[in-house]
């Protein structure tokens, strides 16, 4: 029986080995050479940075004759709905006398 269980445990490991390395030779892209295309090269940028004159500024707006004239803006907690939450407590009171006055069973059942 022992020497069944450690021919079992062998092929086990020996399996797991093989599939491991078929991962990574799957993984290292075989045995033959790269495909086209998987090579880095590094990009050249013949021009640099240099210093040159500023551009000309552009409006943003869709033409200059329109006038836009704002106050400025709000706060959220001026202009956002006041939603007023019920404390936990006061829920569980709440919940304590709907429980009081619900109806109760008439039978109790206990095994």
């Amino acid at each position: 029986m022992k020497m069944a269980l450690k021919m079992g445990l062998s092929v086990t490991v020996f399996l797991l080995c093989l599939l491991m390395s078929t991962g990574a030779l799957a993984q290292a892209g075989g045995l033959g050479a790269a495909p086209m295309g998987s090579t880095f090269t590094v990009p050249d940028h013949a021009m640099h940075a240099s210093p040159q004159s500023v551009a000309q500024a552009q409006s943003l707006f869709p033409s200059a004759s329109t006038v836009s004239v704002a106050e400025g803006e709000l706060p959220l907690w001026e202009v956002a709905p006041e939603h007023h939450e019920m404390p936990l407590g006061d829920a569980a009171r709440l919940q304590k006398k709907e429980h009081a006055t619900d109806k109760k069973a008439r039978v109790v059942w206990e095994n």
